[in-house]
């Protein structure tokens, strides 16, 4: 049998230090993605995309390793986050205007058929509420801008405030692209204070 994949420990992008902003420069990388707005703490629609993606996740894996012969670490959970007005996040943390597309990264050799099958698979075990809104996608960011936010969800406020407002006009860059989330903690089972969240902006 072939190793076993982590993309984490080969993707520069999964790096990321507390108090330190970085520039990184991603190729465009394959995900299982879905759609959603609203406040991810009280909509249903952020609930039921996460029920659905991690089924299918594990589905693709098991089918890799079993028909592939190719085995790998399942990717965290990543967000991008957007609204009309930037303040949403750095200042108001409105939720309620966020949009957002949750992640997961999938290697490139997870192609159409196995996709499929896989979703089919798990609609006849369980048939999660938002399983047939997930696609697979690229997402090409390029050069951004990245740091390791440990804590709250809720504190992120002032790290972003303090990478757009400060880091980025020093070193003459601007944003471009969506605000972006990797959650190397598992939310619900990692008290707040001590969740590391890697924040990434994509930037020109």
């Amino acid at each position: 049998m072939a190793p076993k994949v982590d993309l984490k420990r080969e993707i520069d992008g999964y790096r990321a230090t507390a108090g330190v902003f970085r520039v990184v420069t991603l190729p465009p990388l394959p995900y299982l993605m879905i759609d959603g707005s609203g406040d991810p703490n009280t909509a249903p629609a952020f609930t039921g995309a996460v029920e659905s993606l991690y089924p299918l996740a594990y589905a693709l894996k098991f089918a890799s390793k079993k028909q592939l012969d190719r085995d790998y670490v399942v990717m965290p959970l990543e967000g991008l986050w957007w609204a009309d007005e930037m303040d949403a996040f750095t200042a108001q943390r409105d939720k309620s205007r966020w949009e957002w597309t949750l992640l997961m990264m999938i290697p490139e050799w997870i192609d159409d058929d196995l996709f499929g099958a896989a979703v089919a698979r798990v609609a006849s075990a369980s048939d999660p509420v938002r399983l047939h809104d997930i696609r697979r996608g690229v997402v090409d960011e390029g050069t951004c801008v990245q740091t390791l936010h440990v804590g709250s969800f809720d504190d992120e406020g002032e790290v972003l405030r303090r990478m757009h407002e400060q880091f980025l006009p020093a070193n003459g860059l601007r944003l471009t692209g969506r605000h972006h989330e990797i959650y190397l903690s598992d939310a619900r089972k990692t008290p707040p204070e001590r969740r590391r969240t890697i924040l990434r902006q994509p930037v020109r």
